[in-house]
Order: structure tokens, then C-alpha cells, then sequence
């Protein structure tokens, strides 16, 4: 059997019925990456010897009747941003090509806790910010639906690689979008947990006040038992939660109906000026939705330019401080594209900072006050196909107002899930659904409940 698209829960009971092994999954896994990631470049460092002696243990101890967690014997893979003991930690940065850390991200911690088996660190852009980039040590990712397009950002490896069957999981981190963005151009579920559900020590910072870590899979429902492991308080991390972590596999539960639920449309931020064939499918989206019960309702909120201008005031100044000793000293070593987007943010006045945190405040109690309304929002994963590979490209970070950042700025759960292929590439559309902080059940279930209906989830590039 190749265990190349089977999803977390589908290994988790052929593991229980001793079809497949934890071995024989990473042995096939680690063979697929070799054949096809070569035109892909998903990873940046695979780490076979460490999987396999994994796998080896998560066997023994899955046969003697030891189950760890939902992950135990899982491949995964990590964006390298994300620090492993022993094994470096690049960024995919010049600046960090040979560091390697002496501590394990807390994340990863509890992975290993769990049982997971680490398949190597993924290409991202450079410190999760800057790129496409094509004057880095590693080249950048490339989608798998068609190697001519990119796979989003900032997690490009880990969109990439979940996509391609290369992992059945990967964790990855977002800022303005760097989790959701990827999932959406992939085809593949990828979720910003509430902001401090997830511990970031240990963690490259992009942004202080808005880094957030989670996963990405191939549905929703391996979401749940991927967050399972990862969520809960560091009392090292000044921005984690101390908010007891629920059973999330249990808000599944059911037949999928949403009778009751009330979700709230937000319809003006894609109607105009995204892929011609983005509304028609959320269109479509919106009436499965319905047909489960939900009760579907538009709802407005402050344009994008609003809440794009807003975070990024507070990203560049944010950036700013992380870099600002390297870009003095050896400013050389920055890709072109990380170090445009990073110098501005010596012109923020501490004016300009104080005053995007207060207009962020504003517009978190904007999504409050919806959030009271309605269970719920809905709205589209991205405003268009994924981009081209072209190193010529111009950089629309700043100039395109984003979809993905608004749900950043109010630190809400946010999950994006396939909703349909567009007509003219055949490249993955994207609905994303958030509701209000810690409320990540909710969240999987709509999507959960979605995906039962559905089948975009189920649809998988040919890498031949």
C-alpha cells in the first residue's frame, strides 16, 4: 500500500490493525522525496537516519500496545525556521547556513514526546519574510500541482511537501498569512491557531506580536489531531495562553451537520479583484454549508487596505528590531528581497508604531463584535492562484492588500481548506473560516463537516 496520500487518521488505524508500519511509512516516504523533490526543493535538509531510527522506536512501542498520541509513528516535517538540536537551523538565510542549535523549539519537544518521526526541515523565505527569493543558498520551493508556480508563503516547503505526499503533515508558522497562504495554493488544510495557543520558543521571530506555529495536513480532521500534540502554555514564552487544551479530535464528532450554527460572509473582501473563479466557488462553498444546516449571513468589516496597512506598520517596525544589528554589520549576507522589505522600518517613527497598535485594537473589536453576531466568518483562503516561478516577479507584498491578514491582526483561529480548482491553470482555490480566540473546535468542525461534504481534499498533483 503507498502511504503517500493517506492521511493522519487513515495511518493512525492502519497502524491499530497492523497493515502498515511506522517503518514501512517512513522507508516509502524517504524514497518518494529522493524521486521527486529534486524539481520541487521542499526541503532543505532531509534527515532519513534521524526518521528511520524514530520510526524503528514508535514501532516497537505501538506493538507492544504503547500509544503515545494521535501522532505516534506520524512523519512530519518542520520549516526551518523551527529549531532542532543538533541538526541546523538556516532560515534559509546566509546569516544562519551553519547554525546549529543546542535546544529543540518547545514544539518540537512535545513532538518527540508524542512519538512523531521527524522527516527533515522545509524551505521557507528567508527568516519566514523575505522571498520568493533566487540569490539564497537553497533555491525557493516550487508547487506541486505545477512546478511553473511557487507554493505560497512564507511556508512554501511545508504547503509544498504536504501537497506533493512527501509528509502526511508539517508545521509551519504565520505571521500575515505564512500557514494559510501556502495551504490555499496547495490544495492542502493549513491552520493559524489563536494567537499564544501554540508556544513559539524556540522559534525564528518575524514579528513578536503576531507569530503564530501550526500545522498543515491534507484535511481538517488531521488538523485536529496534529494540534492535539502542539497546543497548550510555555511559561517561557511571554505570549503564550494558559488555557486549558481541549479534546479537538471530540468536536468532530457527529455527522457532520451544522444545524444552528450562524456563520457570517465576509463577500466584500474577494467580490472584486480576485480570480475570476474564486467567488462563483465560494459561492458553491457557502451553499454546502447551507445544506448542513448552517445559517449563512453577510457580514462587513474594514476593507483589507485597512487591515494590510495596519499589520504592516507593525510588522516593518517589529522586523526592524529583530535584523537591525546584521543589516548594520553585514547587510551583504540579506537576500535582495528580505533586506528591501526590512529597511523601511528604520523610518517607522515610534509614533507611527503606537499608533497601528491602537488602530489594530480598533479593529480586533471590530471581528468581537461580529464574533457576537455570529459563531463564525467566512471568507476566501486567497484571492487568487498561486504565482508564478518568475525571479523577475515584482514584489506585491505591501502593494496587494492580503486576505489572510485581518485574522492576524485579531490573533483569531483561522483555518484554510480547498474549495475548488480554478478553470484556466487547474490550480486550488481556497475557503478559510475563523472564529473568536481558543474557539479552534468550532473552526475544525465547519471545515470538518465541509470536507465530509466535499472532495477537493481528495484530489492530489501527479508529480510523474
Amino acid at each position: 500500500m503507498d502511504p503517500a496520500f493517506l492521511t493522519i487518521a487513515e495511518l493512525n488505524r492502519l497502524y491499530d490493525q497492523r497493515e502498515l508500519s511506522p517503518v514501512e511509512v517512513t522507508r516509502s516516504l524517504i524514497d518518494r522525496i529522493a524521486a521527486h523533490d529534486g524539481k520541487l526543493h521542499s526541503f532543505i535538509r532531509v534527515t532519513p537516519e534521524i526518521a528511520v531510527a524514530e520510526a524503528q522506536t514508535a514501532e516497537r512501542e505501538l506493538m507492544a500496545g504503547r500509544r503515545r498520541g494521535p501522532l505516534h509513528g506520524i512523519p512530519y516535517a518542520l520549516k526551518d525556521i523551527v529549531e532542532t538540536a543538533g541538526i541546523p537551523t538556516t532560515g534559509h538565510s546566509k546569516l544562519c547556513e551553519d547554525y546549529v542549535p543546542a535546544a529543540d523549539a518547545h514544539l518540537v519537544t512535545l513532538l518527540k514526546g508524542g512519538g512523531a518521526v521527524l522527516m527533515g526541515k522545509l524551505a521557507t523565505w528567508e527568516f519566514a519574510l523575505g522571498g520568493p527569493s533566487w540569490d539564497l543558498p537553497w533555491p525557493p520551493a516550487r508547487n506541486p500541482w505545477n512546478p511553473d508556480y511557487l507554493p505560497g508563503g512564507s511556508s512554501s516547503g511545508a504547503g509544498a511537501a504536504v501537497a506533493a505526499g512527501f509528509v502526511p503533515g508539517a508545521v509551519g508558522t504565520d505571521t500575515g498569512g505564512s500557514i494559510r497562504g501556502p495551504a490555499a495554493v496547495c490544495g492542502i488544510a493549513g491552520l493559524k491557531p489563536t494567537y499564544g495557543r501554540v508556544s513559539r520558543r524556540g522559534v525564528f521571530p518575524n514579528t513578536f506580536t503576531m507569530d503564530h506555529c501550526g500545522p498543515l495536513t491534507r484535511s481538517a480532521e488531521d488538523i485536529a489531531f496534529f494540534l492535539q500534540v502542539i497546543a497548550g502554555f510555555d511559561a517561557e514564552d511571554p505570549g503564550s495562553e494558559d488555557v486549558p487544551v481541549p479534546d479537538y479530535r471530540a468536536a468532530l464528532s457527529g455527522r457532520g451537520r451544522l444545524d444552528g450554527l450562524r456563520l457570517g460572509l465576509v463577500e466584500h473582501w474577494y467580490a472584486h479583484g480576485a480570480h475570476p473563479d474564486l467567488p462563483p466557488a465560494m459561492a458553491a462553498a457557502v451553499e454546502v454549508l447551507r445544506g448542513l444546516g448552517a445559517v449563512v449571513e453577510p457580514v462587513q468589516l474594514s476593507s483589507l487596505r485597512d487591515y494590510t496597512d495596519c499589520k504592516t506598520t507593525i510588522s516593518i517596525a517589529e522586523l526592524y528590531a529583530i535584523h537591525e544589528k546584521d543589516l548594520k554589520t553585514r547587510p551583504q549576507d540579506f537576500g535582495r528581497i528580505l533586506r528591501n522589505r526590512v529597511l523601511p522600518g528604520a523610518l517607522i517613527r515610534a509614533e507611527d508604531y503606537v499608533q497601528a497598535l491602537r488602530w489594530r485594537a480598533v479593529l480586533a473589536r471590530e471581528q468581537a463584535v461580529a464574533l457576537k453576531r455570529f459563531d463564525a466568518l467566512l471568507t476566501a483562503g486567497a484571492l487568487n492562484v498561486a504565482d508564478r516561478a518568475d525571479p523577475n516577479q515584482p514584489d506585491r507584498l505591501v502593494s496587494s492588500p492580503s486576505i489572510t491578514m485581518p485574522l492576524s491582526v485579531g490573533g483569531l483561529p483561522a483555518l484554510a481548506v480547498p474549495c475548488g480548482f480554478s478553470g484556466a491553470e487547474g490550480l486550488p482555490l481556497s475557503l478559510q473560516v475563523a472564529a473568536a480566540p481558543m474557539a479552534e473546535p468550532t473552526v475544525l468542525r465547519i471545515a470538518h463537516a465541509y470536507q465530509l461534504a466535499t472532495d477537493w481534499h481528495r484530489r492530489h498533483p501527479d508529480l510523474h
